[in-house]
């Protein structure tokens, strides 16, 4: 009995102690949860001078319209949707506008939400993780697929430079009197290869920039010379409307052409690098920050959108100048941009053909730098090499050879007996399959939230984008399926 009395009163007197450990265990633990919501909360709090300070940034935006604020913020869209219209694109363009008069001109209206669409997912991919297109796409993917999809780019863009040159120096010519040595094509296509190839890598960015932006003035020609023409407007706007199509091979391959010179792959690389050195040159440094500011996305979009609404407004009336002036005088066989511009002197005028020649020169002089240097952001990111505009020479030799090698083998196509040419459409059409390749990496990437953050891709984005990808992959299709069968 004793022993029992006992060990009760030694169970009482442990009571105490127990309950101490059992508080001191639930304190430690309350006190570690304690620590770990007050960390989260001191980060937060940490985080909100910053978010305050975008947000007041993003509202001190000004209400009413400013021509020359605006003006400032055009950088990168402008500059890739003013090389969408190049001399290759011209070339494209026109002949559809000469071969099918204006049946095709209503991809001028229903490609434009799309390839807006499509830039501006580039622009923000580009901004939010601080690489570029090639550099996400290997990192979040195999490497194999993008070598691939990179060497079929590497390829197309290098026709498409050799297209540029040759209609740059073609159309040069004829405004130049014979006799004189500025008359010879291969003086006037060195001169303007080495032009471009010294501007892009001795020229610092912010500079080379202002260059670019300049010539996109050069697209107003091709506006002009339009409406110096004479078109029958009513017969466009329903054409325009009403979509047309005709399920035959060389119909449905000259859709692709369009496309794939007006989504083009080229544009998708160009356009997310330059985000990131338009940032650079915005703050004059070169450790980007990662955050991205509210501001900072908004101009990127009216940037985006007046770019793409200018390439395909050029698109849209360089095809009423020839399916107005050549179709119906039956000249429906234009091979090159030049030829186009010769066929509207007798037509529709010196005034309209000297608009047009110099239309294709400043196109070419703005769209050889953006092909080669898409071509070389993909290339170096691919192999994890140092590139960007703003890198001198010494310090991104693999970046700038890439540009140098694929601008100097198209003036070689020149010289080779390689009609550039006559593979302009075959290259628009490679752009026109590589794309929808590209576009389905493009809308993983951009709808991805550990890629993205926040940043991911809203329903309208995601309803353009994915009916792009879709769009052009089933038209790529069926002109496989046509050629074959």
């Amino acid at each position: 009995m004793e022993d029992e009395e006992k060990k009760i009163i030694e169970g009482i007197k442990a009571v105490p102690k127990a309950v101490d450990q059992e508080i001191l265990k639930d304190t430690g633990i309350v006190a570690k949860e304690i620590a770990k919501d007050g960390k989260f909360v001191i980060d937060e709090i940490e985080k909100t001078p910053q978010l305050i300070a975008d947000g007041v940034k993003f509202l001190n935006r000004p209400a009413k319209f400013s021509f020359k604020i605006f003006l400032k913020k055009l950088g990168p869209g402008i500059i890739t949707g003013a090389s969408d219209d190049d001399s290759s694109g011209v070339g494209t363009y026109s002949s559809v506008g000469a071969k099918y008069q204006y049946q095709q001109i209503w991809l001028a209206l229903y490609l434009l939400p799309l390839m807006t669409a499509v830039q501006e997912i580039c622009a923000r991919i580009g901004l939010v993780t601080d690489e570029g297109l090639a550099g996400t796409v290997r990192r979040h993917f195999s490497k194999k697929s993008l070598i691939f999809v990179a060497t079929l780019l590497l390829i197309a863009n290098t026709i498409n430079i050799a297209a540029d040159l040759g209609a740059m120096a073609a159309s040069t010519q004829m405004l130049i009197s014979e006799g004189s040595i500025f008359h010879n094509f291969y003086f006037l296509l060195i001169a303007f290869t080495l032009t471009v190839v010294l501007l892009e890598i001795f020229i610092p960015y912010k500079n080379y920039a202002k260059i670019l932006k300049f010539l996109v003035l050069s697209l107003l020609a091709y506006v002009v010379t339009a409406f110096y023409s004479h078109p029958d407007w009513w017969e466009i706007l329903k054409q325009t409307i009403v979509p047309k199509v005709i399920i035959n091979k060389d119909y449905i391959m000259s859709m692709v052409a369009v496309m794939g010179t007006t989504i083009s792959p080229y544009l998708f690389f160009w356009q997310t690098s330059e985000e990131i050195e338009e940032h650079i040159k915005k703050h004059l440094d070169k450790d980007r920050s990662k955050k991205v500011e509210l501001a900072e996305l908004a101009d990127m979009r009216e940037d985006v959108f007046a770019g793409m609404g200018l390439a395909n407004i050029i698109f849209f009336f360089i095809v009423i100048t020839t399916a107005t002036v050549l179709f119906p005088n039956g000249i429906t066989n234009i091979e090159s941009p030049q030829q186009a511009a010769e066929a509207l002197r007798p037509l529709a005028g010196n005034f309209s053909y000297i608009l047009f020649t110099v239309g294709i020169i400043g196109t070419g002089l703005l769209g050889v730098p953006v092909l080669a240097g898409s071509s070389a952001y993909a290339i170096a990111e691919t192999m994890n090499w140092n590139e960007g505009l703003y890198r001198k020479f010494k310090n991104a030799k693999g970046f700038y050879g890439i540009i140098a090698a694929s601008t100097i083998v198209g003036l070689l196509l020149n010289f080779f007996g390689v009609n550039p040419i006559k593979a302009l459409v075959g290259a628009a059409v490679v752009n026109g399959i590589v794309a929808p390749i590209l576009l389905f990496f493009i809308m993983r990437i951009s709808n991805d939230k550990k890629i993205m953050g926040p940043f991911t891709n809203g329903k309208l984005t995601n309803f353009f984008g994915w009916t792009a990808t879709g769009l052009m992959g089933i038209a790529a299709i069926l002109m496989i399926v046509l050629m074959i069968f």
